[in-house]
């Protein structure tokens, strides 16, 4: 990596934009300042695009028109937005001070998504400047601020922006690669959406052992309702939450299969059994083709050192869900919901709040032409040839911006599990970020 390159890509992590956090409604602002004044360098019209009242982090829209005529279209997605530092004191290095070791970035966005994204415009720029100009196809970038946290702004507006989106491909640089950096096309992922639930029992917490017996326990519902999702196989015990779901093809399940690591390498990979899910499925079908509910987080009563004997009056959780093709995100959410009003225990009052139901998930046709067009190239850069995945995790605006866009989505990614996204040491490897530039390099020239 040159180190121009180098400095523009420590300067991007430097920003901490973590979308989801007010406080750090400046830090967004200024690093889409950052992007678009990098794109306005590179020639493109560029603008952000965001809410007039400053309620939500806004969206870098770029656009670089062909000097030829008839030229397709493609349409770049990425965001800015990175995830909380938190928990800050498990790092090993500041969260947002990029440090090099053994080959790697370690920065929080260091690979999710500043770096992926930043390296696939890299190889842009590198096309942008070798390729004449009546040659190139046209680029329109859409770089947002709000992924993490379901992204809104981007949701709302793309509808209204359907003339200036229009594409023929949406080129998404934000997934990952098989083991060993294998390239992968992914051919679908899981939609995801959001909840907060808050029970409450007493007026205040009170003394164990004045009040036990006899008055409700936050804490204790909590876990009774949540442990309540869940059937002792681990299915999933909501009425109605699974209707429409349309099961993967025997092709597909081959492909998710042949290109995902087995069950042993998840066991390794998050030491413990890979025990979630439900019983007798596997792993690769539980992560690229099954729903799931989680619970991502929960609080009640007292945590610190030694005792404190009090029954908790409140108690809070957080939950997200994963969507899968057929399945709709609102039928789903909403059947959840209901589940929980039922279920709430006795005595206590139950609140749903930051309800977000977010996008469904997604399945691409595997013959599409666009994929043995990425093939073709991707074997170009590996003779093993690529893969296809069935990504579990999610990316919401990728469902909207294709309805707006009318584009094929391409979805390449150069991740690894070991990259710690979302956690303390997030890192992403210089291999990985050439990967990803000459990638993106390759994929316009062949559109060209």
């Amino acid at each position: 990596m040159e180190d121009s390159v180098k400095e523009e890509y420590f300067k991007l992590l430097r920003f901490e934009s973590v979308g989801a956090d007010p406080s750090k409604t400046d830090a967004c602002a200024a690093c889409a300042e950052y992007l678009s004044s990098w794109f306005g360098a590179l020639g493109f019209t560029s603008e952000i695009v965001a809410p007039p009242d400053g309620s939500a982090p806004g969206f870098v829209f770029a656009e670089l028109k062909s000097e030829g005529e008839s030229r397709p279209t493609v349409l770049i997605y990425g965001h800015y937005d990175v995830q909380s530092p938190d928990p800050v004191e498990a790092w090993h290095t500041p969260p947002f001070e990029p440090v090099e070791k053994d080959g790697r970035v370690f920065c929080r966005g260091s690979q999710d998504d500043k770096g992926q994204s930043f390296a696939l415009l890299c190889g842009m720029r590198d096309y942008i400047s070798s390729v004449p100009a009546d040659k190139r196809v046209n680029i329109k970038v859409v770089i947002e601020g709000q992924e993490e946290s379901g992204s809104a702004f981007l949701m709302k507006s793309a509808p209204e922006m359907r003339r200036r989106l229009a594409a023929d491909i949406l080129l998404v640089c934000d997934t990952s690669a098989a083991e060993g950096l294998r390239p992968a096309i992914v051919a679908g992922l899981r939609g995801v959406g959001h909840l907060t639930l808050t029970l409450t029992g007493a007026s205040r917490d009170l003394h164990s052992g004045v009040y036990g017996g006899i008055a409700p326990n936050a804490a204790q519902g909590m876990a009774e309702l949540l442990a309540s999702l869940h059937t002792p196989s681990g299915a999933i015990a909501v009425k109605d939450f699974l209707a429409g779901i349309e099961e993967p093809t025997a092709e597909e399940l081959k492909y998710a299969e042949d290109g995902s690591p087995d069950d042993e390498a998840y066991r390794k990979d998050i030491g413990c059994e890979i025990s979630g899910g439900e019983a007798g499925k596997s792993a690769v079908r539980r992560n690229s083709f099954e729903p799931t509910i989680e619970v991502n987080g929960m609080h009640s009563g007292y945590g610190g050192p030694g005792s404190k004997t009090v029954i908790p009056s409140s108690a809070v959780a957080k939950l997200s869900v994963r969507f899968v093709p057929g399945q709709s995100n609102v039928r789903a959410l909403d059947a959840l919901v209901a589940y929980l009003r039922e279920k709430t225990p006795r005595g206590m009052k139950l609140e749903i709040s930051e309800i977000n139901y977010g996008a469904g998930g997604f399945r691409l046709p595997l013959a599409s032409p666009v994929f043995r067009l990425a093939a073709d190239v991707l074997a170009q850069m590996d003779p093993r040839g690529a893969l296809f995945m069935w990504d579990g995790a999610s990316i919401p605006v990728v469902s909207a911006l294709r309805d707006a866009s009318l584009a094929s989505p391409l979805i390449v990614g150069w991740g690894q599990n070991g990259d710690r996204i979302h956690a303390p040491d997030e890192s992403y490897s210089f291999r990985q970020f050439e990967l990803a530039r000459t990638w993106g390099y390759r994929i316009l020239e062949a559109l060209s």
